[in-house]
């Protein structure tokens, strides 16, 4: 018997050899009904897969990211069935699940749009099928021969890349074997949703010295209710792309003369300001200073920072007088020559340093995307200096800094806890004491949070902090940096109570992250419908016509008195026409003005497609100041 212990931490014991399937239908049928693969000690494994000894098992369903991937995969498995059973000519490349579905590239094959209903229906066909899905490995030699008969040359190509003493696993399902690691459902049946999105080019293995391949991207969900949720849901994002919506409301462009370095324009820029304004109002409140630091600093500097040997492929370098320089792909380093500029001692300590500093990195082309993806720009970092007893509490204010702005937007998010990757600087020793510095201040904060293996920076742990959309989609924006190998290799001090010199921690931390991405963001989440507070115009101006403008000019000038960002439409266009014009520019208020207003000193107020009534003017003035100045929505 081996002793089970389970995601509850319930132990129970079975007979060694117990598949993952047969303990989950122990726990539950639904459960068996609904799981897609298991874990093993944090192993992701098939159902198929018997526990040998004493272990942690977890049973994963669709709602699992572990089960997704495992039922999705199954999904890119019948997609190539599909295919192959339609184009017998067609060679298999790769299919792996993808964060929001899956693809499989092919060869010999070009697939037009018209051609994913008829692909679909046979993927339907094969889930109807209930095709039993069947694990079997060979030795590597047999393998090969096994796919060189099957015609599939890539699949060769993947096994000869492959230690010669290796087992080959494959997944087969009816007249279907297909070289894979797996895990993979029990049978075809479940994969009930299914859609073909769209079909790309993609060189195997990523080179462009490869061959051109045929990609289908696709996705699958356990009910069609979901697909169709989903589907909906990205007609909605195209309609709130930032691309789309910047372009529209004069935000922003990228031209084709800088590829990933975005050009703000007039209205884009108060945006900018205001989030940035915004920014400087809750630090200064919080106790941080501002500092500027060069764009560009000489290698020197970069190598004694680290960045020029573990970061030198994402740097834009250059020369002066003969030396090598790098334009800044981060912040830091600048924010550690600040610190040594004089002296300190453990009663200036913490110094909380902020930066919106402008930074470059490279990008490949095929990466970037608006505002989201880009070369340059401006990151709102801040870094702070303290004792190692003051870790917990610094970690704690930043904690609560972050979570007063993505609540001020509206956003839920979650919390990750990265850890230490392969390519990194420090001792054991230090990485401990980084890791657990993070994870005391959450545990005592009482925030969950998921642990993320391996995906810290090279200099220490980090906090990320994934926000949520109104679309229900996640955004990497804050993190919080543990470092203490940055003080190390500037050689930071300060001098402690009993007189000895000491090496401060130090914090980097953003809230925003980028503050392009963070515009972009926020252009989705809102559908270009801004706060009042944070609109580039709040409130626009219609005159009925020409007879009334002499009071529409009166009237934007008692917004402009008091700080409102106004602009009147003077054309003589229909009101109706300007109307709509104002809805499309998103405006949050739209004031009308005519004989009845101008006789009474009021406004007739639209808010978005709601018509709020008549306002005496000042009234309306001061109700919108307050609403600017508290930074509330109305709507």
């Amino acid at each position: 018997m081996v002793n089970v212990t389970l995601k509850d931490g319930s132990v129970k014991a079975y007979e060694a050899g117990t598949t993952i399937l047969d303990i989950a239908k122990d726990l539950s049928e639904g459960l068996a009904r609904n799981a897609c693969c298991g874990m093993i000690n944090g192993e992701v494994v098939d159902l198929r897969e018997g526990v040998k000894e004493d272990c942690q098992v977890a049973i994963c369903t669709f709602d699992d990211p572990e089960g997704k991937r495992a039922f999705r995969h199954t999904a890119s498995h019948i997609l190539a069935q599909a295919v192959k059973r339609l184009y017998p000519d067609a060679k298999l490349a790769i299919g792996p699940s993808t964060e929001d579905g899956f693809y499989y590239d092919f060869d010999d094959i070009v697939f037009n749009p018209e051609d994913f209903e008829k692909i679909e229906k046979e993927m339907k066909k094969i889930v109807k099928e209930n095709l039993p899905i069947e694990k079997f490995e060979l030795p590597r030699a047999e393998a090969i021969k096994f796919m060189e008969e099957k015609n599939e040359p890539y699949k060769v190509e993947l096994i000869n890349d492959l230690p010669e003493d290796a087992v080959i696993s494959f997944y087969k399902q009816g007249e279907f074997t297909d070289l894979c690691a797996g895990p993979h459902l029990m049978s075809t049946k479940p994969v009930k949703a299914v859609k073909i999105m769209s079909v790309a080019g993609a060189y195997w293995r990523g080179s462009e010295k490869n061959k051109m391949l045929s990609r289908l991207y696709a996705t699958a969900y356990t009910k069609a209710s979901d697909l169709e949720a989903y589907i909906n849901m990205l007609e909605e994002a195209k309609k709130r792309d930032h691309r789309k919506l910047g372009k529209e409301l004069g935000l922003f462009c990228i031209l084709d003369e800088g590829p990933g370095f975005p050009f703000f324009l007039p209205k884009g820029m108060v945006l900018k300001n205001t989030l940035l304004e915004y920014w400087r109002e809750i630090h200064t409140r919080a106790g941080y200073v501002e500092i500027q630091t060069p764009m560009m600093l000489n290698r020197q500097l970069w190598e004694r920072s680290g960045h020029w040997d573990h970061y030198k492929e994402n740097m834009y370098t250059t020369k002066i007088d003969d030396v090598d320089f790098a334009i800044k792909p981060m912040n830091c380093p600048g924010g550690m020559l600040v610190y040594m500029q004089e002296p300190h001692s453990y009663r200036d300590l913490p110094i909380r340093a902020g930066e919106i500093g402008l930074v470059h990195r490279h990008e490949k082309s095929g990466a970037l995307h608006g505002l989201m993806r880009v070369r340059c720009f401006s990151q709102d970092d801040a870094h702070i200096f303290m004792t190692p007893d003051q870790i917990k509490d610094e970690i704690k204010g930043v904690v609560a800094l972050i979570d007063e702005v993505y609540s001020l937007f509206g956003f839920n998010y979650h919390i990750e806890l990265s850890t230490r990757p392969e390519d990194s600087m420090g001792t054991d020793e230090e990485w401990e004491r980084a890791t657990e510095g993070l994870k005391g201040a959450l545990d005592e904060l009482g925030r969950d949070y998921v642990i993320n293996e391996g995906d810290g920076a090279f200099y220490g742990p980090k906090i990320d902090f994934h926000l949520e959309d109104s679309l229900g989609r996640t955004w990497q924006c804050g993190t919080i940096q543990l470092d203490m190998q940055l003080p190390e290799r500037f050689e930071l001090e300060y001098t402690d109570k009993d007189g000895t010199k000491k090496r401060p921690v130090m914090i980097h931390r953003v809230v925003f992250g980028s503050v392009e991405r963070f515009i972009g963001i926020l252009t989705e989440h809102f559908a270009g419908h801004f706060p009042t507070w944070l609109a580039p115009v709040q409130v626009k101006v219609l005159p009925i016509s020409d007879k009334y403008a002499d009071y529409a000019t009166k009237v934007e000038a008692a917004f402009k008195e008091a700080g409102v960002r106004v602009e009147t439409d003077h054309r003589a266009e229909k009101i109706g026409y300007k109307i709509r014009e104002a809805r499309n520019e998103r405006v949050p208020y739209i004031v009308v003005v005519g004989e009845k207003e101008a006789e009474e000193g009021a406004v007739s107020v639209r808010c978005k497609a709601e018509d709020l009534g008549s306002y005496k003017l000042e009234d309306f003035v001061e109700e919108i100041k307050e609403e600017i100045k508290n930074k509330t929505k109305r709507w």
